[in-house]
């Protein structure tokens, strides 16, 4: 047990104590709290984690941790944790149902041990449900989650992600389920076991079908055909002297400032064009345009001027550009640091940078066993908040002032909205939210009513010196305030974490961009593609069977990846900060950039190009390391399956089940990599032959990781998904029909599943919060009203 002072104990999480016995994607989750601060004791097996079978990727998850080993099998393994869990906070776990039951180390066990505990489980596909014990890696879950069948080109094989992006999702999304957890123990004494299932934190947290998609997706319509969607003119690519670039032309301003690079062409002069559905029906005339303009100048060139002329623009940058950019090494993003025995590499430090010191790398992992069982002393904590009764969501009294916008803001804050807090959404009607984007016009869409549930709204124009005034007086009785503009725009709100807390010195202020506050390129515009550009994932995501020159290559324009992720890094971040002012009574500054969450994804990647520069490239299906492993056919109109096997047993198991011939040279690794075509064509030969179902149900019995390729309206009657309510009905007046939605981010054993209440219409709740927040009259309302300060709807809105 560490008795020395470190950095982590001035970061906010500092003080928690966490046991960590999570291998594979929950690893992510106890990186994340040790980042921030969390005493994180990660135990191994004698001889240490198989995960350390890859240096790289262990020492990036488990980096900041200390290490003990105990044998959880043997005479007295089970007894020692038992008898440690009494001095911890938090436990995650990543055991099979079977195997916790004969370890005697069930969720239910390690609540007698501690009835405060929080227990973390992340398993597969959750522990209840028909799949309950299925198997997965990445590949598998792309597949079942509803993120391949978006993945590739049009008439060709689907095509899965780079290696990370799935993973990391399970991470963040239960270090945000564990803090919720956390929260409503210190409020109520009581522990709790959260059931994370990795399936539905893809499903809900990559790029969810039934939650925000982006103001493109106003320009949009799809009817989830089969085949992939055609999705090169929603975030298009186009080549340039040296490479690539990408633009995102959403808001009006900046499809004029495109028209006046263009030299104003009389035919895109029509104000109709200022709206997204008619540059999108319009794309196979004013790209060719765009191309022309681009084609014989530089990236960089490009970038300047876009960015000069507010375009948002991003050059397409690879591994070994990306990890030689200024920005991310004067922003502190990525690092040289050591992983681990000796091993020293070009790396993501972390994810967020709390009061200006970045949560990120700090140690590396140690050896195995270094450290024993036990920790200090848990400080005092006080969060400031009343009691809770049963029943009662956790962040129950939580006042959040979110002025966020598009999808990563409105995620953010519907994230504490869903657990109970008071999110006040306010917006100012001469500059609406994107995200209110409609096709025929209009404040709501299902991306608007899935974002912002359960929110209240306040119309106020905070560039007027009341409504400044007004903003500073609900500051002194907020938590936290919520923020997604570019940088320096708080600053010249006069709302710099600084000046707030003089308002509210347990202010809680979180400030997020794209590229961060620092760093040559803090002042770009950035969306979630341009995010993905700049940071390599967009290259990596890219068909290495087509012409690599072909702005069709890149094959990731139907997500939005990395805001619904980013937002939920950033969530944890804030409600860590709660937490810490809860041990020092004061607030914290936040500040987080997407890109930084499009980094950690490819931590493994960015190392290896750092030590093996020119060799990460796209590796399409072809995954590194293992055969075979891919996307398969299946009989059917466009079905198709992940197979993945890993490793020799699983080998066997494939053999036995598809009766694939046992030759001798095929049962190593090495051997079957050598001849990796022919015994995919054979597999790929099997699978034709059978549905999606059945080539799943019969390998996952023999023990092989495989899944069928899941569209997204399926998702509402997938087996698993189905028996564990992943999915709720979401009904809003100004929606012609209900609409489903996702129901929670995990299955707690007494947190209550979210409300589904509406999401408000602009300034719907002014009058209300005014009078109950702040104490105005009647008549002071509607003065303020008429002076254009507030914002309130003439008429009373629909009866919900």
């Amino acid at each position: 047990m560490s008795g020395t002072t470190t950095q982590h104990d001035i970061l906010p999480l500092a003080g928690m104590r966490v046991i960590d016995l999570a291998e594979g994607a929950g690893e992510g989750c106890g990186r994340f709290l040790a980042d921030l601060g969390a005493d994180v004791l990660r135990i191994e097996r004698p001889g240490g984690s198989p995960g350390r079978a890859d240096p790289i990727g262990f020492g990036l998850g488990n980096a900041n941790k200390r290490s003990a080993v105990l044998d959880l099998d043997g005479a007295d393994g089970a007894g020692r944790l038992l008898a440690a869990v009494a001095g911890a906070d938090l436990l995650i776990e990543s055991f099979r149902t079977a195997e916790a039951q004969a370890r005697g180390l069930t969720p239910e066990r390690l609540l007698e041990a501690n009835p405060e505990l929080v227990v973390v489980s992340i398993t597969d596909f959750g522990r209840t449900g028909p799949y309950r014990d299925r198997l997965a890696d990445e590949d598998v879950l792309a597949a079942a989650g509803g993120v391949l069948c978006r993945s590739g080109r049009p008439g060709h094989v689907p095509l899965l992600p780079p290696e990370g992006v799935v993973g990391q999702v399970v991470g963040v999304h239960a270090a945000w389920a564990a803090l919720v957890a956390y929260v409503k123990r210190l409020r109520t004494g009581r522990g709790e076991h959260v059931d994370v299932s990795a399936h539905e934190a893809v499903v809900h947290g990559v790029d969810p079908a039934f939650g925000a998609q982006g103001t493109a997706a106003a320009g949009r319509a799809e009817s989830f055909p089969r085949d992939r969607p055609d999705a090169a003119d929603f975030y298009p690519v186009f080549p340039c002297a040296d490479g690539h670039v990408r633009i995102c032309l959403l808001a009006t301003r900046q499809w004029r400032a495109m028209f006046g690079w263009l030299g104003e062409p009389a035919e895109f002069a029509d104000p109709r064009f200022d709206a997204i559905p008619a540059r999108f029906a319009a794309a196979g005339r004013l790209h060719p345009l765009i191309a022309a303009l681009f084609a014989g100048r530089s990236r960089d060139e490009l970038v300047a001027e876009g960015t000069a002329r507010g375009i948002p623009i991003a050059g397409m940058l690879d591994a070994d550009e990306v990890l030689a950019a200024d920005h991310f090494r004067e922003s502190g993003s990525l690092v040289d640091a050591e992983l681990g025995d000796g091993l020293r590499a070009r790396v993501p430090s972390g994810y967020v940078t709390v009061d200006g010191v970045r949560a990120g790398l700090r140690a590396p992992v140690p050896a195995p066993g270094t450290d024993t069982l036990g920790f200090a002393p848990a400080p005092v904590r006080d969060l400031g908040l009343p009691g809770q009764a049963e029943g009662e969501r956790p962040l129950a009294g939580l006042r959040v002032l979110d002025l966020g916008i598009i999808v990563f803001g409105a995620e953010l804050g519907r994230l504490f909205a869903d657990q109970g807090a008071d999110v006040i959404k306010i917006e100012n009607s001469a500059f609406p939210d994107g995200l209110r984007q409609t096709r025929k016009g209009g404040g709501m869409n299902p991306s608007f009513a899935w974002a912002q549930r359960n929110k209240r709204g306040l119309g106020l124009d905070l560039r007027s010196a009341e409504g400044s005034g007004l903003f500073r007086d609900l500051v002194a009785r907020a938590d936290v305030v919520l923020a997604n503009f570019k940088p320096g725009t708080l600053e010249s709100l006069g709302f710099s974490h600084a000046e707030l807390a003089a308002v509210n010195p347990r202010i809680v202020v979180s400030d997020s961009s794209a590229f961060g506050s620092r760093g040559p390129w803090r002042g770009r515009m950035g969306y979630g593609p341009l995010v993905r550009a700049a940071c390599g994932l967009s290259e990596l995501w890219r068909d290495p069977a087509a012409d690599p020159s072909a702005p069709e290559a890149f094959c990731d324009g139907s997500t939005v990846y990395p805001d619904h992720v980013a937002a939920h890094v950033t969530a944890v971040a804030v409600l860590a900060a709660v937490i810490g002012r809860s041990r020092t009574g004061r607030g914290a500054a936040v500040d987080t950039a997407q890109a930084d969450a499009a980094l950690m994804a490819l931590g493994p990647t960015l190392a290896r190009a750092s030590l093996r520069p020119g060799t990460e490239t796209a590796e399409g299906n072809a995954r590194r390391g293992r055969a075979p492993a891919g996307v398969f056919p299946c009989a059917g109109d466009d079905e198709w399956c992940v197979v993945s096997v890993a490793d020799d047993v699983r080998w066997r198991r494939l053999v036995a089940a598809t009766g694939l011939p046992d030759d001798p040279d095929l049962r190593t690794a090495a051997g079957r990599l050598a001849r990796r075509s022919e015994i995919e064509q054979a597999l790929g030969r099997w699978t034709a032959e059978r549905s999606p179902d059945e080539v799943t149900r019969v390998l996952q019995d023999a023990g092989v990781p495989a899944a069928g390729m899941l569209r997204l309206p399926d998702e509402l009657t997938d087996p698993q998904l189905v028996a564990r309510e992943a999915f709720g009905v979401l009904e809003h007046a100004q929606l012609s029909v209900p609409v489903p939605t996702g129901a929670r981010i995990a299955r707690f054993s007494s947190v209550p599943d979210p409300e589904l209440r509406p999401a408000p219409m602009p300034g719907e709740h002014t009058r209300e919060i005014c009078a109950e927040v702040l104490g105005s009259g009647a008549d002071e309302i509607d003065g303020l009203v008429a002076a254009g300060v507030l914002q309130a709807p003439v008429e009373a809105p629909a009866d919900r």
